[in-house]
């Protein structure tokens, strides 16, 4: 088990990880998510023991690691770049983590050999032993990594976005590859990516971090049906946030009035996922029970699987409406045109002035 305990980490006075807490248990895939410059690799090379902490503990195995240089701590590292010798082959790049290991390299041929075939046969490189770098596919340098790191047998894994060289097919493949890999060998794995498909498909649980501090842990499902606060719905990337004030049952963003669900009270952030917004005329009338607001069309951008709408809505707001191709053809809008967009009021999630969900039925709704 794996305990972080209060870390922090200043650069210049300015708090890059600021009392961050966190257990992992054996067995577990952890991703993180994070925009860029939220301190994720930061975190991985304390917990590595590449930076030093300003404050906290580090706990493995109720062993004290605050203090240990890397090579003691037993923790693998894998990251976006492969750091491959290009002269050795595929074998010869996993077996030199065996002979080099700072504290117990591995001296014997045959124990080499065996755990060489082992691990190349976890990743899928059983075949490709003899190959040089040059002759190997980007997905295979990256398993090539991945398996030099897992030879030596570390307690746990951290991963610094190692899917970041990949192209979309590719990523998507190695998704669900790298959570089989894992599984099969048991490892517990911390796993940092600013890609918010890759971090909700593969971890077990998923951390949000922001500006260094850890803003929501829990499951994909829970995280992205409740966000727990403003930062947690930006890093989903599946809401627009509308921000307004709240009298009585209604919330006004932009000169344009949008009614509450009955009970929801004190709002200044109004959340409604790309997928609920409906796309009417500019002339469409918006029932009373109902949330609704006019915008212009600006243009659409095809994610593969889905096509995004994006309108603006007064001071340059952004509006975002998901369509999946299997379930509705693409519609062509001409830019500038005014349109409706309207959404069940029962389906948004609102915040406080402290940016944090206000619970309730509406809410708990949502989330099923």
């Amino acid at each position: 088990m794996l305990e972080l305990l209060g870390l922090e980490k200043l650069y210049d006075g300015v708090k890059a990880i600021s009392d961050f807490s966190l257990t992992v248990k054996k067995d577990e895939y952890i991703t993180i998510l994070g925009p860029s410059a939220s301190g994720k690799t930061t975190l991985l090379r304390l917990i590595a023991g590449l930076e030093p902490l300003d404050k906290g503990k580090i706990i493995l195995d109720g062993e004290d690691i605050s203090l240990k240089p890397t090579h003691q701590r037993t923790l693998g590292f894998v990251q976006q770049k492969y750091a491959l010798f290009p002269h050795l082959t595929v074998r010869e790049n996993v077996a030199f983590g065996l002979q080099n290991h700072f504290s117990n390299p591995v001296t014997d041929e045959k124990e080499i050999s065996n755990r060489c075939d082992d691990i190349l046969e976890v990743v899928g490189l059983a075949d490709l032993g003899n190959r040089k770098i040059g002759e190997i596919s980007g997905g295979q340098k990256q398993r090539v990594s991945l398996a030099r790191t897992l030879v030596t047998r570390p307690r746990f894994c951290l991963l610094d976005e190692p899917l970041g060289a990949l192209d979309a097919n590719l990523r998507q493949r190695m998704t669900s590859e790298l959570r089989e890999i894992r599984a099969s060998l048991g490892v517990s794995f911390i796993h940092v990516t600013g890609n918010e498909t890759e971090a909700f498909s593969m971890g077990d649980k998923v951390i949000i971090l922001d500006s260094g501090r850890l803003v929501q842990i829990d499951t994909p499902s829970n995280i992205l049906s409740m966000p727990s606060t403003v930062e947690a719905a930006r890093n989903v990337n599946n809401y627009n946030i509308l921000e307004g004030t709240s009298t009585g049952d209604k919330f006004t963003t932009n000169g344009q009035d949008i009614p509450l669900p009955l009970g929801i009270k004190n709002v200044l952030y109004y959340a409604i996922g790309y997928d609920r917004i409906t796309i009417g005329d500019a002339d469409t009338s918006i029932p009373s029970h109902m949330g609704g607001i006019k915008a212009k069309y600006i243009a659409s951008r095809f994610t593969g699987a889905s096509v995004v709408y994006l309108f603006e809505f007064g001071d340059n707001k952004i509006i975002e409406v998901e369509r999946h191709i299997s379930r509705d053809k693409p519609r062509e809008y001409q830019a500038g045109q005014m349109k409706t967009l309207s959404w069940n009021i029962d389906q948004i999630l609102s915040y406080t002035k402290d940016r944090d969900l206000i619970h309730s039925s509406v809410n708990e709704r949502v989330a099923l």
